[in-house]
């Protein structure tokens, strides 16, 4: 009898771990090797327990101070009210990035006063500090420094002691006739700011909050103030005599003069007066000059002939020009030349520099000063006779006036 045929070996199941429904390959014969169709969902990944879940209990928890620097706790604003913001008056002055916006405007010796205005924004919430004040601040910031800032004036005011607050506050503060000595300006390479700051001392973050103002020094009209004559040319080519009525304007004068031609014998096409203002920064062998052209005037257009005049008259109200500044806190310096240029016709540039000392006019704005700007003015024009020789500043006025 022959022996029964060996039976085929059964395939081997899907290796698929207890599938809720059956295999979904075609005949339900799975590819080799266990590769089903099916697949398997992936497992979620597995996180990191919490440092405070680790060991025993959840550890230390945060202090007070790091719930409000996540956003968990207290927090407030906080705002400077001037006690005079009402009347006082505001000027326009240019930030650093070239807009012009407008400030509240100060002189020398005027009181500083005002009021703090602490918010809580939640008014559920206990807010704690370590202290609560307020400065009155001038600085001088170089740009190629940034990280000094020069204070020449510091004043400061404490409001509150260390504690906590469940409510919103307000504190009033008072600088009392605070020295001014110079005035706010912001250059290319140099910035002179005055600004309060409040701030609330906290152990993570402060909240700190400052106002910018401007500030104008005033002048009287100079004792002396005699014209500019020059006679100036190449030789034996132009040979011209040009004069200045003064060597000093304020910051709404206009600039009278004339230019004669004692020889002509190179053909000159044009002739124009620019305004150049001069930047100093630094000191000793870190000085770095800046040279911007305010503005350019065309006085002539065409040849001129020996003998003929040609007379100036420039109007500064015009143009952005700030008082010369010499050697402002050691730190920098602005000055301004009339630079007269004269070009022929093979495009060939002749010019003459000449440095004229600008100043703000303190008589006409005095009517709208309060009445400490008055004292303080006064004050300045009795001390300015000894510094004669220093200042463009000179006390009484010019009866000579042009």
């Amino acid at each position: 009898m022959p022996p029964p045929p060996p039976r085929p070996r059964p395939r081997p199941p899907c290796r698929i771990a207890a599938p809720p429904r059956p295999c979904p390959c075609p005949g339900a014969r799975c590819p080799p090797r266990g590769r089903c169709h099916r697949r398997a969902a992936p497992r979620p990944a597995r996180q990191p327990p919490l440092r405070g879940d680790r060991g025993r209990g959840r550890g230390p928890p945060p202090p007070p101070g790091a719930m409000s620097f996540f956003g968990f706790g207290q927090s407030a604003e906080l705002e400077l009210v001037l006690s005079d913001a009402e009347s006082r008056r505001r000027v326009e002055h240019k930030t650093e990035e070239g807009k012009k916006e407008k400030y509240f405007l100060f002189y020398d010796g005027e009181t500083v006063s005002g009021r703090v205005v602490l918010t809580l924004k939640h008014p559920n919430k206990r807010l704690e500090h370590q202290g609560i004040k307020v400065e009155f601040i001038g600085q001088i910031e170089l740009y190629y420094d940034r990280g000094n800032h020069h204070e020449f004036v510091s004043l400061v005011k404490d409001l509150a002691r260390p504690g906590e607050f469940t409510q919103s506050q307000t504190f009033d503060f008072e600088f009392t006739h605070v020295e001014k000595p110079y005035e706010s300006y912001t250059g290319q390479n140099v910035k002179l700011r005055y600004f309060l700051r409040a701030t609330v001392s906290r152990r993570l973050n402060d909240v700190v909050k400052e106002m910018d103002m401007v500030v104008h020094t005033l002048s009287t009209y100079p004792e002396l103030n005699s014209s500019i004559k020059m006679e100036v040319g190449i030789e034996d080519c132009l040979h011209i005599e040009f004069e200045y009525n003064k060597s000093k304007y304020h910051l709404k004068d206009v600039i009278v003069g004339k230019i004669y031609f004692l020889l002509v014998r190179i053909k000159i096409k044009h002739m124009e007066i620019d305004i150049i203002k001069r930047e100093t920064t630094g000191t000793g062998p870190n000085v770095y000059h800046e040279n911007d052209t305010i503005a350019k005037y065309e006085i002539m257009d065409g040849a001129p002939v020996r003998g003929e005049s040609i007379p100036i008259r420039l109007f500064l109200a015009g143009y952005e020009l700030t008082p010369t500044m010499r050697d402002i806190n050691k730190k920098f310096s602005v000055r301004y030349y009339l630079n007269l240029v004269l070009i022929d016709e093979e495009e060939r540039r002749y010019f003459k520099q000449q440095e004229v000392v600008l100043w703000r006019k303190g008589d006409i704005v005095r009517k709208s000063m309060s009445h400490q700007a008055a004292i303080a003015s006064q004050r300045f024009e009795g001390t300015s006779s000894h510094t004669e020789a220093k200042t463009p500043s000179q006390p009484a006025e010019n009866n000579s006036r042009q």
